[in-house]
């Protein structure tokens, strides 16, 4: 018996003596574990200085923002000018450049450790005075997947979050279009035009002097079975809030203009809308549009999706901006953009 205590003793004596070590390689490897596979999760607070709000419209930066709003630490976001010194990141949206609302702080010492970021979400048509910004930016952001920081206008999840959908089944119109700055010269300009020959298209917007207010927005285009999600330039990756807001959020079944087939494909949810390069003439899209709000079952098959997609859209700055410290940790250290016009055009 005092040999078995003995032992029993001798074993609780090395798991004691044990127990530290094996805690301790147990939260290396943990740790170990979170660089390899999460590298995305930040190790120290990082700064980021809006150096004016985009279109001049501003948010409030108080607190901690972006842990508050989205679960995002060691993330702070300020447009106080005067921290320039102290920041990591210094953000310049390019349309107050390129309108000379804003200037860059190139009086300014630059610490050797900050990173500039251009930011724009217009197609590169709207991206004019590009060539003063040569050597100036580290990381580009923009809703171009090929950003170093791509924030999209929306985005496609898995996992339907809408189970009980149901398609409408009343519209009192059959296609609706919302636009403002109408060229007779764009793309967008002439499928409208040549459409409407074939099928009435609502039209709203200060073109055609019936504007809508955020409100009357998406009830409006709601009434109707499809909606024009046409973009004003059919550039690399721009598809706008004209697919994720009017078209998606008012329950309709968008016909797009912009890039590819592909790209929709890749970024929109499965069988969710009708691409206008899919059809020879606008007198078979017309067709096609007559046959699908006809024809009940090919209409519901736009909207099953819901049952196992859902979709994201990004509407405030400081959500955008937040991003930037989730891309932080991976984004290349030394990088800086030699010919911006290039990379924008490209």
């Amino acid at each position: 018996m005092t040999t078995l205590r003995s032992r029993a003793f001798f074993l609780l004596l090395l798991l004691l003596i044990s127990l530290p070590s094996l805690l301790y390689y147990s939260f290396l490897d943990q740790k170990l574990y979170l660089q390899k596979y999460h590298p995305a999760v930040s190790k120290r607070n990082i700064s980021i200085l809006l150096w004016h709000w985009p279109f001049g419209r501003s948010y409030r930066l108080d607190g901690d923002k972006c842990l508050e709003m989205y679960n995002i630490s060691h993330c702070f976001l300020t447009d106080n000018t005067s921290t320039f010194p102290s920041a990591d990141v210094v953000v310049f949206h390019h349309q107050e450049l390129r309108r000379g609302l804003s200037l860059l702080p190139l009086h300014l010492d630059r610490p050797a450790s900050q990173h500039w970021v251009w930011l724009s979400m217009e197609p590169p048509v709207n991206n004019a005075n590009l060539t003063q910004l040569t050597g100036l930016f580290n990381w580009t952001m923009s809703y171009r997947r090929d950003a170093d920081i791509f924030i999209p206008y929306g985005k496609t999840m898995v996992g339907g979050d809408e189970l009980g959908f149901q398609a409408a089944s009343n519209h009192s119109c059959l296609v609706s279009w919302v636009v403002s700055r109408y060229k007779p010269h764009q793309a967008r300009a002439c499928v409208y035009q040549d459409l409407k020959k074939y099928i009435p298209i609502e039209v709203y917007g200060k073109w055609n002097k019936k504007p809508l207010s955020k409100k009357k927005l998406l009830p409006t285009i709601a009434k109707c079975v499809f909606y024009l999600s046409f973009e004003n330039s059919e550039a690399k990756d721009y598809i706008s809030e004209k697919l994720w807001r009017n078209a998606f959020q008012a329950g309709v079944i968008p016909v797009v203009l912009g890039p590819s087939r592909v790209t929709y494909e890749a970024l929109a949810p499965p069988g969710s809308f009708i691409h206008v390069a899919d059809f020879k003439t606008t007198a078979d899209l017309a067709a096609y549009l007559k046959h699908v709000a006809a024809d009940r079952q090919a209409y519901e098959e736009y909207f099953q999706w819901h049952h196992t997609h859902r979709i994201k859209t990004y509407t405030d700055w400081r959500e955008r901006l937040c991003q930037i410290c989730v891309k932080y940790p991976s984004l290349p250290a030394n990088k800086v953009y030699q010919d911006m016009e290039s990379w924008v055009n490209s």
